[in-house]
């Protein structure tokens, strides 16, 4: 009688100091890992530990989510080209940003179930640290150092996707970073302005919109899109991601003010 090799495996976890980590992972990851090191790490936020790894750094997820936040992209990119054969690039970039967002990427990682494994002494609700979507690209870079590229692959499209997202309904959401920019200005007392840069037709002869806004007149974002208010709004999302992670450009934008 041939016996199943995954059998076998969670028969010789039953005995394994770990076993209670092994058998939480196998239920969320459909597998057993094979280096159950590459995981606890993945869940060790930079607030939590005290350990030294061999090499002498610190262990925590932050180079971990550095490679799954890469690999997520890539693999997301591919799902949605796929998934929507006659939509522009435009729209596959939009809709690729929405999955892959901070906001997105916590919500994902409560549903798996990842909150009860994290370990950190920061609060994993707190929105502007985003302990819990950190953790995850984390997770997926420890899915795709421990089982390759194919199984990682299974894993966001089957856990992620098919489970946590209605991804139709999450690709026609308008995320509106046009207000919340303007609502962010309005807290900094920062003057808020947008300008056409360019307006031409692409190969199709679709009319395009060039469109920058400038913040106390420093140039803070440029967008482009098949309408005025598309532009501005992918310009005001480049410029939520300057303020978001340039220090050096907000304290430009709110010198300005003095």
């Amino acid at each position: 009688m041939k016996v199943d090799k995954y059998f076998l495996k969670g028969l010789r976890f039953l005995f394994h100091p770990k076993k209670n980590t092994y058998f939480a992972l196998r239920k969320m990851l459909g597998f057993f890992p094979n280096d159950i090191l590459l995981y606890e790490e993945a869940l060790f936020h930079k607030s939590s530990f005290k350990e030294h790894t061999a090499q002498g750094r610190y262990r925590n997820n932050e180079r971990l989510e550095f490679l799954g936040d890469a690999i997520l992209s890539a693999i997301i990119a591919d799902i949605v080209f796929k998934k929507f054969k006659t939509r522009n690039e435009g729209f596959l970039t939009n809709t690729r940003s929405k999955i892959v967002k901070r906001e997105t990427m916590d919500q994902i990682s409560c549903k798996l179930g990842l909150s009860k494994l994290i370990v950190s002494s920061t609060r994993l609700t707190e929105q502007k640290n985003h302990v819990l979507g950190n953790a995850l690209e984390a997770f997926i870079g420890a899915i795709y150092l421990d089982q390759g590229y194919k199984k990682t692959y299974r894993f966001i499209e089957e856990k992620i996707i098919n489970k946590c997202i209605d991804i139709e309904e999450l690709a026609i959401k308008e995320v509106n970073f046009k207000s919340k920019l303007l609502e962010w200005s309005q807290k900094w007392k920062v003057e808020m302005k947008f300008s056409l840069l360019e307006n031409y037709k692409d190969n199709e002869h679709n009319p395009v919109f060039q469109s920058q806004v400038f913040l106390n007149d420093v140039l803070a974002g440029v967008g482009t899109g098949f309408s005025k208010k598309e532009s501005h709004q992918q310009a005001a999302d480049m410029a939520l991601k300057r303020i978001r992670t340039d220090k050096d450009f907000v304290n430009k934008v709110l010198d300005a003010n003095k």
